[in-house]
């Protein structure tokens, strides 16, 4: 029997996930979790390179924990782990450091965008964390790593500091494949030229957690015209092709054909669709809420598992760079 390949993915804690990252993440990640050995992490240390508040960024960890939950992550299934909770991963993006170029970050195109948002923030941690990205991959000697277009750059760099350090100290690290991840992309609902971003306002995204009444006010706001317009309509049908149902999805497609799309209508039911789609995951959700030390419980059990493959590879790490007496 062939032994299940090992898969590392990670979100950062820095507010609630839209319809957007559930579609290029969560959901993939319940998929994978069945096919492989999966490593799925809050990268709490990755968020506090951009701007953010101290106060809120404990529950950010914890409302993240209840989204990997609620969507369907089981830790029976799968190692769900806080960042910062396994300390090793500091120390190996430390050793990894010492054999980067500096030319390899100066490249990272992340970098420059996230220094034009955060420009009086522009920190090491903004321009260092491909490193530490790397150390959290390849720690659990991954196999493969799903990802998204804009993150083929750092798996790419992933896997030359896997090739710096096994040419220099001897066969360690596997070098990742991406799995690359075929997700729609979801616009902004104020701006369809735009990809949906918490960055852009809570009134451009929907939330995985908002309320009913939430999403139809949003979606009633949304970007519409009186007349037929593909572009508009591209951008809807992207949300039906993903949460609506079988039925609307006909009716409106024909409506469209016939040049006879009435988008108030449209976006009525396209409310009342994602609404529907999210509610098993806002029960869930509430559940889990209620029980915050069962959470922590999972969180805790996660991160020592983690923890002893993350000293085993600490330690194999430390005897060839020669920090072992």
């Amino acid at each position: 029997m062939n032994k299940k390949q090992t898969i590392f993915s990670a979100i950062q804690p820095s507010g609630e996930l839209h319809i957007g990252n559930y579609l290029g993440a969560l959901k993939n990640f319940v998929e994978l979790q069945d096919k492989y050995n999966c490593f799925f992490f809050i990268a709490d240390y990755h968020s506090i390179t951009g701007d953010y508040n101290p106060k809120e960024k404990s529950k950010q960890i914890f409302d993240l924990a209840l989204d990997f939950l609620a969507a369907g992550l089981d830790p029976k299934k799968c190692t769900i782990a806080v960042q910062s909770q396994i300390p090793e991963h500091t120390e190996l993006a430390w050793i990894f450091n010492t054999i980067t170029p500096i030319s390899e970050l100066q490249r990272m195109t992340q970098f420059k965008d996230k220094s034009q948002n955060q420009d009086k923030n522009i920190n090491m941690g903004l321009f260092d964390y491909p490193v530490l990205m790397a150390a959290d991959i390849l720690m659990y000697k991954t196999d493969a790593v799903p990802v998204g277009q804009d993150q083929f750059q750092h798996i790419e760099l992933t896997r030359k500091i896997a090739r710096f350090f096994n040419n220099k100290f001897g066969k360690t690290f596997p070098e990742p494949k991406d799995i690359i991840t075929e997700t729609p992309k979801i616009m902004s609902l104020i701006d369809p030229t735009k990809k949906m971003s918490k960055s852009h306002g809570v009134k451009s995204c929907i939330g995985i957690n908002d309320e009913p009444e939430v999403i139809k006010k949003k979606i009633k706001k949304a970007v519409s015209t009186t007349e037929y317009n593909k572009d508009i309509y591209d951008f809807y049908a992207t949300l039906l092709e993903n949460f609506g149902s079988e039925k609307n999805k006909k009716y409106f497609d024909e409506q469209f054909k016939n040049k006879d799309i009435k988008f108030s209508e449209l976006k009525d039911a396209l409310a009342e669709d994602i609404a529907n789609y999210f509610a098993p995951f806002r029960e869930k959700r509430k559940e889990l809420e209620k029980n915050p030390e069962e959470v922590k419980k999972i969180l805790n059990e996660g991160a020592e598992r983690a923890r002893k493959i993350a000293r085993e590879t600490m330690k194999e790490v430390k005897e060839k760079v020669g920090l072992v007496l």
